[in-house]
C-alpha cells in the first residue's frame, strides 16, 4: 500500500477532527438535555430567572462539589421567608445592564 502524502494525511486528519467535534457537540447536547429534564422536576419557579441563572453560573464556575458543600452549610429557609411571600414584596429584577455604571 503506497504511503500517503502529507497533504492526504492532513485531509484525513481534518475529516476525523470534524467528525470528533460533531460527536462532542452531540454528546454535550444529550447531557444538557438530561439535565434539563431534571430541572422540570424541581420547584424552580420560586426563583427569578436571574437568580436561577446566577445560581447555576456560580455553581459551574466554582465547581459542583464546592458549590454543594457551600450550599449545604446554609441554614434551611422557612416557608414564610421564601421569595414571593409577604417578606419579599419588592421585585429583585433589574431591567438595566448588569454592569456597574460608576
Amino acid at each position: 500500500m503506497p504511503r500517503k502524502t502529507d497533504r492526504e494525511r492532513l485531509a484525513d486528519l481534518e475529516v476525523r477532527q470534524r467528525m470528533m467535534a460533531e460527536e462532542v457537540e452531540k454528546t454535550r447536547r444529550a447531557l444538557r438535555g438530561k439535565y434539563a429534564e431534571i430541572v422540570t422536576e424541581l420547584p424552580v419557579e420560586v426563583l427569578t430567572e436571574r437568580e436561577f441563572r446566577d445560581l447555576l453560573a456560580a455553581a459551574i464556575r466554582c465547581g459542583g462539589a464546592a458549590a454543594v458543600i457551600a450550599l449545604r452549610a446554609l441554614p434551611e429557609v422557612s416557608a414564610s421567608s421564601q421569595p414571593g411571600t409577604s417578606a419579599h414584596t419588592k421585585s429583585s429584577r433589574r431591567d438595566g445592564p448588569a454592569t456597574s455604571m460608576a
